[in-house]
């Protein structure tokens, strides 16, 4: 394990605590309110920033590689989460990274999670603490990293996949669905996961990006089963073949990079929610002034194959050019009702300094039509065109709710959004929501969001698949934790 060399960092990374002059980090003071919104006659708060944390850029977990990429999907492990007398709370954090430095190309990189323990100090004041005191309100340790393995205990990839494999008679129960393979000579699943819900009995779902996929892996990494996926999301070339390379635009489904980047579940049913990063192809996918409608679907995973079981489409918020902010995670709140993290791709790391989009939105499909079931769910048929929705289909209902690029939130954590481009400038690919209930008896509803950002394994010290790299800038990986108010949420009883 290589630590930070600022001595900040490492007081972080072994828990010292700290004291913050000038406010309280005692889990009863009273949390302010930022801002409210209202959907579907519930008034939802979001009550600021109240921790940051961070894990260096050029750390590298056990297998030798840097540890990067894991705000690409993060789940609270279960039974971790624990609140103390003295005000903080504890637990520990599965972070998953996606495809790994893939910069240049894809690469030969397998699949992998981590296990982060963190200690969250929560910090309400209102005056600015330094960037340095910030990091020690959620203080993060690395524990350790499973390796994800395809059947046969192959490892799995991140290269682009040039093949299909197809269901075959011992497995097809389990993996009734084609999936992306790197070729036909490496037969070896490929994923790019960007979502991952973690279950009681130890095994967890990924969603990944290449086919898009939906898989449960054992508590070891072993690949155990695959959910069967409408045509209208398969990638198909313009002979009709299914192709899922990432490399060129299909002519229907999936748009590349846009699969699914939201992963969430309903804990009191169990069904499983996955959503599109923007529109697929046929829906507008090939242009971000079009791909604004995306689809959410809904799965059950009981009995021996999970099968469709709703579908909707969801508006995804405009720049101020009417270009689609992409969706990069969701999370159920309570039935109907979800949280979206949509964004442009500004920040550290990113296109620009200045970001103008990162939120963590509300939408409902308690309105919105389901069209699981109908013509909509064949590839032919597409759902809107030329950024026009069809006229049989509600939408679900949006809201804008909380930002990530609130100046004077971001200032009381030492840090900012636009020049300078420093350690300090917000990252620019946040894409993972986890849920924690506060315990708090005078707000039983609030909760504390935790977030996290896709980092690109950028580093000037880095090492992928054990070979060093340099790209040119250090973009660690950030963590943020915000206070909401979520009224009547179901979550909570998770935890008891």
């Amino acid at each position: 394990m290589q630590l930070s060399s600022t001595f900040a960092t490492l007081l972080a990374l072994l828990h010292i605590p700290f004291a913050v002059a000038g406010g309280s980090t005692s889990n009863s003071a009273e949390p302010a309110v930022v801002n409210a919104v209202t959907l579907g006659g519930v008034t939802y708060i979001n009550k600021g920033i109240v921790g940051f944390g961070l894990i260096p850029s050029d750390f590298r977990e056990s297998t030798g590689d840097t540890l990067g990429g894991i705000g690409s999907a993060i789940a609270l492990k279960p039974r971790t989460w624990k609140a103390q007398k003295n005000g903080q709370f504890t637990g520990t954090l599965y972070v998953h990274p996606d495809r790994g430095f893939n910069v240049d190309a894809t690469i030969n990189y397998q699949a992998r999670h981590h296990e982060i323990d963190f200690v969250l100090t929560p910090y309400y004041g209102a005056e600015n603490i330094s960037f340095t005191n910030a990091q020690k309100t959620l203080a993060l340790r690395y524990r350790n990293t499973v390796l994800e393995f395809d059947v046969n205990r192959k490892p799995t990839s991140g290269l682009d996949p040039q093949s299909v494999r197809s269901p075959f008679l011992l497995t097809e129960l389990l993996f009734p669905g084609p999936l992306p393979i790197v070729s036909k000579a490496d037969d070896r699943l490929a994923l790019d996961v960007e979502g991952m819900i973690a279950n009681a009995d130890g095994t967890f779902w990924i969603s990944d990006e290449y086919g898009p996929g939906v898989y449960r892996f054992s508590n070891q990494g072993k690949l155990l089963q695959s959910i069967p996926l409408p045509d209208a999301l398969l990638p198909r070339d313009a002979n009709g073949n299914l192709n899922f390379t990432s490399v060129v635009n299909p002519v229907a489904g999936r748009t590349p990079n846009q699969g699914f980047e939201g992963l969430t579940v309903d804990p009191t049913t169990g069904i499983i929610y996955a959503m599109l990063q923007s529109a697929a192809i046929q829906d507008g996918g090939t242009d971000k002034s079009t791909s604004r409608y995306t689809r959410l679907f809904a799965f059950d995973p009981r009995g021996f194959i999970p099968r469709l079981v709703g579908e909707w489409v969801v508006p995804l918020p405009l720049s101020s050019k009417n270009n689609t902010e992409a969706c990069s995670e969701i999370h159920f709140i309570r039935p109907g009702i979800f949280l979206a993290l949509s964004r442009d791709g500004d920040g550290r790391g990113g296109d620009d300094n200045n970001s103008k989009y990162k939120n963590a939105d509300l939408f409902s499909i308690r309105g919105a039509t389901d069209i699981h079931g109908t013509k909509f769910d064949n590839h032919l048929n597409p759902i809107a065109v030329n950024g026009t929705l069809h006229p049989s289909i509600t939408p679900a209902e949006y809201v804008q709710f909380i930002s990530y690029v609130n100046s004077t939130q971001l200032a009381r954590f030492g840090l900012h959004n636009g020049s300078p481009d420093d350690p300090t400038l917000l990252s620019a690919k946040w894409e993972s929501f986890a849920l924690a209930p506060a315990g708090d008896p005078k707000f039983p509803d609030d909760y504390f969001l935790f977030t996290a950002c896709d980092n690109d394994f950028l580093s000037t010290n880095g090492v992928s698949l054990g070979q060093p790299f340099d790209a040119g800038i250090d973009n660690d990986n950030q963590f943020l934790v915000f206070r909401v108010t979520l009224p009547g949420s179901p979550i909570r009883k998770v935890f008891q």
